[in-house]
């Protein structure tokens, strides 16, 4: 069994083929999906869509990329939809929040206020927290700490092994997904070898961060397994053991998902 925790299944690249492309995942041996909300204009559609998605799960929250639009407003209707979503067995988490310092252009400060009003409420829930860490693996782990928050998913790590460990030191679980297929991710390949494999979750970010075999393709979730064969093969595992080992990292990472029923 393989977990995919983090698929943006509901992206209009998706729209014309979703259905097949959930049945490839299942054909594939993905029994569980992890879908995050990016902003408060797609809350209901990922809920929606986990509910109807056999073995899906949903998070909700606003990602660092949407803040230039986003109102404080959303915000408070962020608290009420988590508040509605507590009794929901398939709202797991608090997600997709973070930081971003790769794309020109955004407000750092604004970036800020969203990103610690919303750790504000994982902690207040006892939720984990699905973080973007592009360039802000420091300041995303600061945000954590400030806020007690030591729980979730550091999405798409790609930061120094100091900076892993500093992430796993503070109860956060890293997810791998394409970027460790491609021969020249030296820092990411080397990190996959030399982590311990219970920090370790996999994911896809699909549609985005394909496998070296997709490039400038369109990802999709069926693809985890074998990414994880990759990653089974830096670390002188099999693929099962991989399957095994990440199924029960997930458990620790997002408890409410492990609660869940497929």
């Amino acid at each position: 069994m393989w977990i995919d925790t983090h698929c943006h299944l509901d992206a209009a690249e998706f729209d014309a083929d979703r259905d097949a492309v959930i049945a490839a995942a299942c054909a594939a041996g993905v029994s569980r999906i992890l879908i995050p909300a990016v902003a408060r204009e797609n809350f209901a559609t990922v809920r929606a869509l986990a509910h109807r998605v056999e073995g899906a799960v949903y998070a909700l929250g606003i990602h660092p990329l949407y803040t230039p639009h986003a109102r404080d407003e959303d915000l408070d209707t962020l608290r009420r939809e988590i508040e509605s979503s507590l009794d929901d067995p398939r709202f797991v988490g608090i997600g997709e929040i973070g930081l971003d310092y790769f794309v020109p252009g955004l407000d750092d400060a604004r970036q800020q206020h969203f990103y610690d009003a919303q750790l504000k409420l994982a902690r207040e829930f006892g939720l984990p927290a699905i973080c973007h860490v592009r360039k802000s693996q420091d300041q995303v782990l600061k945000g954590l700490r400030r806020n007690g928050v030591h729980q979730g998913i550091a999405h798409a790590f790609n930061g120094s092994f100091q900076q892993a460990q500093a992430f796993i030191d503070h109860g956060m679980h890293l997810g791998f997904g394409g970027n460790v297929t491609f021969e020249r991710a030296l820092q990411i390949r080397r990190l996959a070898q030399q982590l311990p494999l219970e920090a370790i979750v996999m994911e896809t970010d699909a549609p985005d961060i394909s496998p070296a075999w997709l490039y400038r393709e369109r990802n999709t979730p069926d693809q985890v397994p074998r990414i994880g064969a990759v990653l089974a093969g830096l670390r002188g595992l099999t693929p099962d053991e991989v399957a095994l080992g990440t199924t029960a990292n997930v458990a620790a990472a997002l408890p409410r998902l492990a609660l869940s029923s497929a």
